[in-house]
C-alpha cells in the first residue's frame, strides 16, 4: 500500500479518538448525506460536504463558540474560513469533519465562508447573531400564513400575520425552515436558510416570525430562526429514547428495546428534526407543545419528562444555560373531545399547574394565553404575534438585557386570611393589578372553607393584592382561579399581561420542581 495513504489513514484514526465530543454518551450527530436524497458511499468519499443547517443566507450565533461540520473522504485535510479565522482538520475514518470557530461579534454587513479540500464550498451573504430555535407541536407549527393549514381568522382587531405576508423583510432577519420529514433520516430535511422576502417565510413559524421582529427592531441584533415543529406530537417524541435509561425517574421504564413511556416510542421527531442540527450553535430554544400530553391526562408527570428534556437539549447544543421560553397552552374544551379517557374540566388547569412546575427550572420562562381564545372549540388560537411578543419580553430583558416594564402576567406570591376575605400577593404585578375589560371586578375565582367545597367568589383588586370573599362564607381557607378549561379570566398586571392560574388548596412546598 501506498506509504502516504497509510499516513493519511493513521492520522485521520488518531483524530477520530482524541476528537470525540461525548454528549451524554452519545454521539453529537449522525453522518450527512447530500441533500434531496440518498448518496452512496463511494461518491461521498469524493465529495466535500457541509451539513445542511449551513447554507447561503444564513445567521451564525454570536459570542460563543461555533461548531462547524461535514463529510469528506477519510483523511482529507479540511480548511474552514470565516471573518478572519482559519481553522484545519482531518476528516476521520468515517469521513467526518468538524472545526470548532472562536466567538464572533455580531456584524450585519454579508460574508462568505468557505470550506476548502480538494475541492472549494463558499458560502455567501452570511449574517452573526443570535440564532433561535422554534420547537413543539401544531401552535408553534402554525405557520405565518395561517391559510396554508386553513387556520381561522382572529375576531379582533387586524390579522397581523397577513399583514406580514405583503410587507417588505428586513434582511437583519434569516429563517431556516425544517420540513416534515422523517424518511430523510440523518439528513436534515430542509432548502436551506433564506431571507423573508423568499415565499418559504409562509411557512415558518408565525410565533417564531414575530418574536425575532420584536426582538430586531428593539436590538438590531441580526437573527436566524430555526422553525422545526409537527403538529399532535407528545414531549416525548422531540426527547432522545436513550436519555430516558439514563434518568432516575424515568430509566425502569425504559430496560427493554423499542421501549414506550407512558404508551409512547420516544425519539421520533428528535432523530429526524432536531439531531441533524446537533451541534449547531444557539442563542435559545422557543417551546410551544403540551396538548398532545395534556390529552393523555400527563399533568403528573409532564414536568418530570420536561426537566429532562430541557436538560438533554442544554448539553446537546453544548449549553447547560440555554435560554428555554415556553408557551402555556390556551383555554379548549378537552371535556367534548372523543378521546380514549373522558377528561374532566379540571384536567386543563392541573396541566398549567403542571407547566407552571417548570418555572422552578433555572433560565425558563412562559407566557400566558388564557386571553387570546376566540372559540374555546378551537384549539389553534390566533394572536401569535401577541404570543411572539410575550416571549420576546423574556429574552429582551434576561438575554439582551433591556429592562421591560414586565415580562409576565402576576403569579401567585402567597396569602393572608381575616375571618371573610383572603388577601392574595402576586409578584409580577406590575404597577398595579386590574381588569382587561375595564370591570371593577375580577372573574375566574373560586374560594373554599375547610370543607374545600369551592363556591363563585367575589373578586377586587386593591393596588398589588386581590381580595377574595364570598358572602355568607365564614373563615375562608382556599382560593382558585382559572381553574376550569373555559377559564378566560380578566386578572392583568398594569402591562396588560394575564394572570398565572392558580390555587392554594395544593400549594406546599411540593409545588416546584427542585432546582
Amino acid at each position: 500500500m501506498n506509504l502516504s495513504i497509510l499516513t493519511k489513514f493513521f492520522v485521520a484514526a488518531v483524530l477520530c479518538v482524541n476528537s470525540g465530543i461525548d454528549v451524554l454518551a452519545k454521539p453529537p450527530h449522525l453522518p450527512v448525506l447530500e441533500q434531496g436524497g440518498s448518496t452512496s458511499f463511494a461518491k461521498l468519499q469524493d465529495t466535500l460536504k457541509i451539513a445542511e443547517a449551513f447554507s447561503d443566507n444564513m445567521v451564525l450565533q454570536r459570542e460563543k463558540p461555533v461548531t462547524i461540520w461535514g463529510r469528506a473522504a477519510a483523511g482529507q485535510t479540511i480548511m474552514v474560513q470565516f471573518a478572519g479565522q482559519q481553522k484545519t482538520t482531518v476528516a476521520d475514518v468515517a469521513g467526518k469533519w468538524e472545526v470548532v470557530l472562536a466567538p464572533l461579534q455580531a456584524s450585519s454587513t454579508p460574508q462568505n465562508l468557505t470550506v476548502q479540500s480538494t475541492s472549494t464550498l463558499t458560502l455567501k451573504n452570511i449574517l452573526v447573531g443570535d440564532v433561535w430555535l422554534c420547537s413543539g407541536q401544531s401552535n408553534m407549527e402554525y405557520p405565518l400564513d395561517r391559510k396554508l393549514k386553513k387556520y381561522t381568522a382572529p375576531k379582533k382587531g387586524i390579522d397581523e400575520a397577513e399583514q406580514e405576508l405583503t410587507t417588505p423583510k428586513p434582511d437583519g432577519i434569516r429563517y431556516l425552515y425544517v420540513e416534515k420529514n422523517l424518511n430523510k433520516i440523518p439528513v436534515l430535511p430542509t432548502k436551506g436558510w433564506t431571507d423573508g422576502n423568499d415565499t418559504l417565510v409562509r411557512y415558518i413559524s408565525a410565533i417564531g416570525y414575530f418574536f425575532a421582529k420584536d426582538i430586531y427592531e428593539k436590538t438590531k441584533v441580526p437573527i436566524g430562526i430555526i422553525s422545526s415543529s409537527w403538529g399532535g406530537t407528545r414531549i416525548e417524541q422531540w426527547q432522545p429514547d436513550w436519555s430516558y435509561a439514563q434518568s432516575e425517574i424515568f430509566k425502569d421504564s425504559a430496560i427493554t428495546p423499542n421501549f414506550k413511556i407512558d404508551g409512547m416510542h420516544p425519539g421520533q421527531m428528535y432523530r429526524g428534526l432536531i439531531e441533524p442540527l446537533i451541534p449547531f450553535t444557539i442563542k435559545g430554544v422557543l417551546w410551544y407543545q403540551g396538548e398532545s400530553n395534556a390529552m393523555v391526562e400527563d399533568q403528573k408527570t409532564y414536568p418530570a419528562k420536561f426537566e429532562l428534556f430541557v436538560n438533554t437539549w442544554r448539553k446537546l447544543f453544548k449549553d447547560n444555560d440555554l435560554p428555554f421560553y415556553y408557551v402555556q397552552v390556551a383555554p379548549h374544551l378537552y371535556t367534548s373531545r372523543k378521546d380514549a379517557k373522558k377528561h374532566s374540566a379540571t384536567l386543563l388547569p392541573e396541566f398549567w399547574e403542571a407547566q407552571t412546575k417548570c418555572l422552578s427550572i433555572k433560565n425558563t420562562g412562559m407566557v400566558v394565553t388564557t386571553d387570546l381564545v376566540d372559540e374555546l372549540s378551537n384549539i389553534h388560537p390566533s394572536y401569535k404575534w401577541t404570543v411572539g411578543r410575550r416571549l420576546a419580553l423574556w429574552a429582551l430583558e434576561k438575554d439582551y438585557h433591556i429592562e421591560q416594564k414586565e415580562i409576565s402576567g402576576p403569579v401567585y406570591a402567597g396569602m393572608r386570611k381575616n375571618r371573610e376575605s383572603i388577601f392574595i400577593s402576586f409578584s409580577h404585578h406590575g404597577t398595579k393589578l386590574m381588569s382587561n375589560n375595564g370591570s371593577d371586578t375580577l372573574s375566574c375565582f373560586e374560594i373554599a372553607g375547610r370543607d374545600g367545597k369551592f363556591v363563585p367568589a367575589k373578586a377586587t383588586t386593591d393596588g398589588d393584592i386581590v381580595i377574595v370573599y364570598a358572602d355568607g362564607l365564614k373563615k375562608p381557607k382556599y382560593v382558585r382561579f382559572a381553574w376550569n378549561e373555559t377559564a378566560q379570566p380578566n386578572l392583568v398586571n398594569s402591562e396588560g399581561l394575564p394572570a398565572v392560574p392558580f390555587r392554594t388548596d395544593r400549594f406546599d412546598e411540593e409545588y416546584f420542581l427542585s432546582k
